[in-house]
């Protein structure tokens, strides 16, 4: 019986980030999660270094949403994107650049 409750939990903990994913709404104006991030110093420079068609699609999601937002629509529902399809592509970048940045502090300690 202990060995179902993990599972359980698992199931339960994953259903409710999905049903937070839809709430939140970028999704329905076929945003995906690091579209959305604030953009501080270190989310501009990982920006930067992007791939250039990963930037472009980047930046058509972003006109897109904007388009949307502006004429108060949402896309038809099968172009939403789904929790599963929602890849973290600047999470890579970002986190480099934040090693590069406490390297950089740790650096002028010194």
């Amino acid at each position: 019986m202990a060995s179902k409750a993990p599972a359980a939990t698992g199931r339960l903990l994953v259903g409710f980030q999905k049903w937070y994913y839809n709430l939140c709404g970028f999704n329905k104006l076929g945003l995906v999660r690091d579209d959305t991030l604030y953009e501080d110093a270190d989310v501009k420079e990982a920006v930067k270094r992007l791939p250039e068609n990963v930037y472009n699609d980047r930046v058509f999601r972003l006109k897109r949403a904007m388009d949307l937002s502006m004429k108060h629509q949402i896309l038809p529902k099968d172009q939403w994107t789904k929790y599963e399809e929602d890849i973290r592509y600047l999470k890579p970048y970002l986190d480099e650049v934040i090693r590069e940045r406490e390297e950089r502090q740790e650096w002028m300690k010194k």
